[in-house]
């Protein structure tokens, strides 16, 4: 059982990971049950109206668990269905996993200058009794280690490789060179670094959020285009010459995974996430100063950009999420989640499951 507080109609890494991690463990065996805000009675979240959040879920979760009876529980996300489900299986004495999408301490210091410390505390003991907080990269893994974190595991990430492929360039048909920015047009994204940029040729957003409104009024000569599916996507990865990926804040940025396997070079900030995806790859530039950062990326091939993508395999991401997970206690089954959420060899760093 996967529990996530985010979810469709969001289009974001985290709701990609979860859909395409669900469905390959679905391919190799495992009964999977994904519990999202659509199972509740929810609102929209306070600036971000898309977002839903749970309205007192703890009773339809308990309901949940036990209806489907599951063999490891994996908490994505901490919000209202986090917690509801972390209760429960603290309350239970039950394993479970957690996982580590979002910088959410930056995120909500972005928004609501709430100090960056106290969220990581928060954070820090809600995912203490977790019997492993997945972590998409290395760095991540090891800022969260001085932070306190004391149970992580690494889970990368993936892209499909099919639907995000080299192709035709010419679906933009404006001024090149074309830079494109894919993804939430939110302050925390750091978004106006890219939208201040003197570049040559054009500019294009690809996505929706709550700054959208105000950014089309201040920048006129920027295409903005909203949301659009995976292969319409592709498209625009294809025809653009450089994908920017401003942000400061994210953990790994499967956005720039897509851009490279179409072909386009990424420019990007040398932080975390970009560090991790293109490091010294030569599929992107990454430089403190992002314009120089986008010129350099035009001189990058495409092929090697290409190339560099085809590494990463959402069936190895997949693979990583399955051993990490822990079981429950072997009578914690058949509507009986009554364990003590031990590891059959408690002894093992890996719990996988298997049936």
């Amino acid at each position: 059982m996967i529990i996530t507080d985010a979810w469709v109609p969001q289009v974001n890494g985290v709701v990609t990971t979860l859909r395409r991690t669900a469905a390959g463990l679905h391919a190799i065996g495992h009964q999977v049950r994904l519990v999202t805000p659509k199972q509740f009675r929810s609102l929209p979240c306070p600036t971000y109206p898309e977002i839903r959040l749970g309205l007192f879920p703890s009773s339809g979760m308990r309901r949940t668990i036990e209806d489907f009876s599951p063999d490891a529980i994996h908490i994505a996300t901490e919000g209202p269905l986090g917690i509801a489900a972390r209760r429960y299986c603290l309350e239970r004495k039950l394993a479970f996993t957690t996982a580590f999408h979002t910088r959410f301490a930056e995120y909500v210091h972005a928004r609501f200058r709430i100090p960056i410390d106290f969220s990581y505390e928060w954070l820090r003991r809600f995912h203490a009794p977790s019997r492993a907080v997945m972590v998409p990269t290395p760095a991540v893994r090891r800022e969260l280690e001085t932070r306190g974190f004391t149970n992580t595991a690494h889970w990368t990430r993936g892209v499909d490789t099919e639907i995000f492929s080299p192709g035709d360039r010419s679906a933009l048909g404006t001024d090149r060179p074309i830079f494109l920015y894919v993804g939430r047009v939110a302050i925390e994204k750091n978004i106006e670094a890219f939208l201040d940029l003197d570049l040559p040729g054009s500019k294009w957003v690809v996505g929706e959020g709550p700054s959208r409104a105000k950014f089309e009024r201040k920048y006129r000569g920027v295409r903005f285009e909203g949301i659009k599916t995976p292969d319409e996507l592709a498209s625009y990865y294809r025809a653009a010459d450089v994908c920017v990926f401003p942000s400061l804040t994210d953990t790994f940025g499967l956005v720039m995974l897509e851009a490279l396997a179409c072909g386009t070079p990424v420019a990007a900030f040398p932080v975390h996430g970009p560090i991790d995806v293109i490091g010294d790859s030569g599929a992107g530039a990454l430089h403190n100063d992002l314009r120089q950062a986008c010129l350099s990326a035009l001189e990058i091939n495409r092929s090697q950009a290409r190339s560099y993508a085809e590494g990463f395999s959402w069936t190895t991401s997949i693979k990583q999420f399955e051993q990490n997970l822990y079981p429950l206690a072997p009578d914690a089954s058949a509507g009986n989640l009554s364990g003590d959420g031990h590891l059959p060899n408690s002894s093992t760093q890996s719990g996988r499951v298997s049936r």
